[in-house]
């Protein structure tokens, strides 16, 4: 497998990038027009906005609510994208596929919603249910691709049978040897040839028992990292609605900047603080390997993106990151005590009980304060254990703002008409969690 395999490159393809036939049709023609000419994995996340629908569908199921209109209208979605593809694709010489039409896929997801109402793990449920999306997904493109003008043969791999995870149902934690002897023995059938295309889901893993896992919220980056790790690609390329790594969101910041290269520090940092276009777990194992990422734009794909390797620069630009729907947990104990570190233990386990992530800390002598991510079943765990041993108060629909490698300039621009509840600072970095 490894002469095989030489030069294996890992595409990585957005729910933006996939979203609708011209889409797709797009994405064939970044594959035909600059992909390489070896063996090429693709992972593809949900169409569009299909993982938020599946959400909505689930939670409505769960609870015994009506979710058929919902329904009809996902399918429907998908059945239009499928049907414009036929008709764009019956000019060349092979016909679209219909093995794996949305219809089918859908009949089974609606079978397993019927017994979802009244499930023990809510988490679980959820695993099994949204990560259709990407199922549905990657058939299509896989299907699209196998049609294309390419002269290349194209096969699925389901990604629940190769990433082996644990039962931590919505942030599956990767079994990496269990994993990498998985993707291995399947690439080693798949790629019979350098000729091979294999298109696969993001976001998606399976226990050892077969049951279907997802690896987080954004978790499609994640899974080619994963890939590109257990088959030592020669590189991984994020394809993405921007021209590269921006040090900020040029729909909030206007006058972004991007970065032609970068290391893999500065942007494992930036991702934990939020940066949305690499997911926080991407870099780790891609560094480990010394194998580079690229962000491109599937807009402009001639353009050079920003380049992520092992690599040293001059200081970067301030980098400007947002987070929204924040909540900021103040606790102080009850009577009069320092918050010790026996204290601390407490807080930390409650939060690490309800696996909420902590984004900002701050204490004083008698309080205690968090920015955390606002999920709301989670903060409602942690406010109650916490109530026993603290007075709890919390605002939540807060923004969080972060600027890595900050300037007084930057600040200044940031705080602009803002109102404050938390700041901190630290050589490098400037956080602030505001009411927006």
């Amino acid at each position: 497998m490894e002469n095989e395999l030489k030069g294996l490159q890992v595409y990585k393809f957005g729910g933006a990038s996939v979203k609708d036939a011209a889409a797709i049709l797009n994405l064939c023609r970044i594959v035909r027009d600059f992909g390489p000419q070896g063996p090429l994995l693709i992972v593809v996340s949900a169409m569009g906005k299909t993982t938020n629908a599946l959400e909505e569908i689930y939670d409505l199921a769960y609870h015994g609510r009506d979710y058929s209109a919902q329904l009809t209208a996902l399918k429907n979605y998908h059945q239009l994208a499928h049907e414009a593809l036929c008709h764009q694709l019956a000019k060349y010489a092979q016909r679209f596929g219909t093995e794996h039409s949305p219809i089918k896929i859908f009949d089974e997801l609606s079978q397993k919603l019927t017994h979802i109402l009244g499930s023990s793990n809510y988490d679980e449920g959820y695993d099994q249910i949204v990560s259709y999306g990407e199922t549905i997904s990657a058939h299509i493109v896989a299907d699209a691709l196998a049609s294309f003008e390419l002269s290349r043969t194209v096969f699925w791999q389901p990604a629940s049978h190769v990433i082996q995870t644990n039962s931590t149902w919505r942030e599956g934690r990767v079994d990496w040897k269990a994993t990498e002897r998985e993707v291995r023995d399947s690439a080693n059938t798949l790629f019979d040839s350098s000729n091979t295309i294999v298109v696969t889901e993001g976001f998606i893993g399976g226990t050892a028992d077969g049951r279907t896992t997802t690896l987080g919220r954004e978790g499609s980056d994640y899974s080619a990292a994963i890939f590109a790790y257990c088959l030592r690609a020669e590189s991984v390329t994020i394809w993405k609605d921007v021209p590269g790594l921006l040090n900020a969101d040029p729909k909030i910041f206007p006058d972004t900047v991007r970065y032609p290269e970068i290391s893999y520090q500065e942007t494992i940092e930036m991702a934990y603080y939020g940066a949305s276009v690499i997911h926080p777990k991407t870099l780790k194992p891609l560094a480990d390997r010394q194998i580079p990422l690229r962000v491109k734009s599937f807009v402009d794909p001639a353009a050079e993106g920003t380049l992520i390797h092992d690599c040293q620069h001059p200081p970067l630009a301030p980098a400007f990151i947002r987070k929204t729907g924040q909540v900021l947990l103040s606790l102080e104990s009850k009577d009069f005590a320092f918050i010790s570190e026996e204290n601390l233990e407490v807080i930390f386990g409650a939060l690490a009980q309800a696996r909420l992530k902590i984004n900002v800390m701050q204490n004083s002598a008698l309080s205690f304060s968090v920015c955390l991510d606002g999920e709301p079943t989670r903060l409602a765990q942690a406010v109650a254990a916490l109530r026993t041993q603290f007075k709890v108060q919390y605002n939540e629909g807060l923004t969080l703002f972060t600027i890595k490698n900050y300037t007084p300039g930057s600040i200044a621009q940031l705080l602009a008409g803002r109102s404050v509840l938390l700041e901190q600072r630290t050589r490098s970095t400037f956080q602030v969690v505001v009411k927006e």
